[in-house]
């Protein structure tokens, strides 16, 4: 996240798909209630990142080798799933950035579900909560969609923004580059940045506009269908603010419809908040942020699972609506 700042219930699937369907539709089956996503695999990605940095000067960053080499990491792992997979090139600060884009065959490409998440770090750290934990977590959602061979209405895209800590320069490029017809095909859009905070939080984009200004008209919903995840396993959410400090900017631009999960960066745990989730109030919900300490011990298990667990629930759930 760029500077300033277990499965799902088959219930929980069903009364969610409820809320997107048109008055008098039958509700989703209970066969779309999204796998278990396992905590071991979404923090093998993360040792996998860490790595990564540790080779490559101990970080991930746009313009370095780090950066390269975690998008071809995602890259052959979706490969091997059997997603179409494309790295899309830009310019940034004089170095070569990098979006990967996957998609899963199917669906209706016409109504499009996109799920992203941002792979670089700063130049400080190798950014494994900030953000491998999003990008990991994403991924493995990814291959659980093939591993079920997932076959929605809609189509699924994954995307892994580069240069986010530069100001959101990756999707930004990808956003702006697509023709108007094929920008228009992506009916929603979810972002998970930072998801496994080690003082965490439990945080979901303000898409309704209960707390101030909401998101694009169908944001709404999916914030509904993020927040009934997490009442399922009686965990409470709150709301946090589509302020444009991650890669929803440029899809809540265009209008697109865009909500996404988490967990906090440097801004301070309150008394009550502390009170609603544990951990400590008055200390960061990462002390780490944008520095060297941002490693695999930077992060809580649970939250990492939660979130992980949520996110395919979201897929799964919107996918068929």
């Amino acid at each position: 996240m760029r500077s300033r700042m277990i499965a799902a219930l088959g219930a929980v699937a069903l009364a969610a798909s409820a809320l997107l369907a048109p008055s008098g539709a039958s509700a989703a089956p209970a066969t779309l209630a999204a796998p278990d996503i396992p905590l071991a695999n979404v923090k093998a990605h993360l040792s996998q990142l860490q790595s990564i940095a540790s080779a490559n000067g101990g970080n991930r960053a746009h313009g370095r080798p780090g950066f390269r080499a975690s998008i071809d990491y995602v890259k052959g792992r979706l490969d091997a799933a059997g997603y179409q997979t494309s790295v899309r090139t830009f310019t940034s600060g004089g170095a070569t950035g990098y979006n990967l884009i996957a998609d899963w065959p199917g669906g209706d490409t016409s109504n499009v579900l996109m799920t992203g998440a941002h792979l670089d770090s700063v130049t400080a750290g190798p950014g494994i909560n900030d953000n491998g934990s999003g990008s990991a977590a994403n991924l493995e959602v990814a291959l659980a969609v093939a591993r079920a061979n997932h076959q929605p209405k809609r189509h699924l895209r994954f995307g892994w923004w580069g240069a986010e800590e530069r100001g959101l320069v990756g999707s930004t490029n990808y956003v702006n580059g697509l023709s108007s017809t094929e920008r228009s095909k992506i009916k929603s859009y979810l972002n998970f940045d930072m998801v496994g905070s080690p003082n965490p939080g439990y945080f979901a984009y303000d898409g309704d506009g209960s707390s101030g200004s909401g998101g694009p008209a169908g944001s709404a919903e999916i914030e509904r269908v993020l927040r009934a995840y997490f009442q399922s396993i009686n965990v409470p959410v709150q709301d946090t603010a589509f302020d444009g400090r991650s890669d929803y900017g440029p899809f809540i631009r265009y209008g697109i419809a865009s909500g996404g999960l988490f967990t906090g960066a440097e801004g301070r745990k309150t008394t009550q908040q502390a009170q609603l989730w544990g951990g400590q109030a008055g200390v960061a919900f990462d002390r780490c942020y944008h520095s060297s300490c941002d490693t695999t011990s930077n992060i809580n298990d649970t939250a990492l699972d939660r979130n992980a667990d949520a996110i395919a629930n979201a897929v799964w759930t919107l996918s068929a609506a």
